[in-house]
């Protein structure tokens, strides 16, 4: 079958075709155990210090997004203290072309937890979200996800990071 399918059920039968009772969506049989990835990120991610950073970019020469980002930094502290949260910079660093926040989860419970969080509650701002594997190019470049405007980076000092 394919890559995806999880180990010890490649010669399962196939799936029903057979719609739920909205007449939109497939009946997918009950499963005795929930997928691993409700509690450990899947590989390659690295745990051995966070599995996700989120980006929280805005840009700091018009006041209001500046004045919207540092409130919506304080409430983070406030309402995920259990976090990891860096410092407001008001200037870009990095390979990030404009100010922002870094915000970073442990497990896939706080990494949903934020990202439906800030889903509703990062108004102007834009937010990189990028796992952490052994490759910080791969991290940023191709294994990242944006909500709301994506913004180029400047990728090439990632190259030749490695986190091993």
């Amino acid at each position: 079958m394919s890559q995806f399918m999880p180990e010890g059920q490649q010669n399962v039968a196939p799936l029903p075709t057979t719609s739920n009772p909205d007449g939109k969506s497939l009946y997918n049989p009950p499963k005795n155990v929930r997928s691993s990835a409700y509690d450990e990120f899947p590989p390659p991610i690295d745990t051995s210090n966070n599995g996700f950073d989120f980006h929280i970019y805005y840009m700091q020469s018009v006041e209001s997004e500046k004045k919207y980002a540092r409130e919506l930094h304080e409430r983070i502290r406030r309402e995920f203290p259990e976090l990891r949260i860096y410092r407001f910079w008001e200037q870009p660093v990095g390979p990030h072309p404009t100010a922002m926040f870094e915000v970073n989860t442990f497990n896939p419970h706080q990494t949903g937890a934020l990202f439906s969080w800030l889903t509703v509650h990062r108004g102007p701002c834009s937010v990189l979200i990028h796992p952490n594997t052994d490759d910080a190019y791969k991290d940023h470049t191709e294994l990242m996800s944006w909500m709301g405007k994506p913004w180029p980076l400047y990728t090439e000092m990632l190259k030749s990071v490695k986190r091993h």
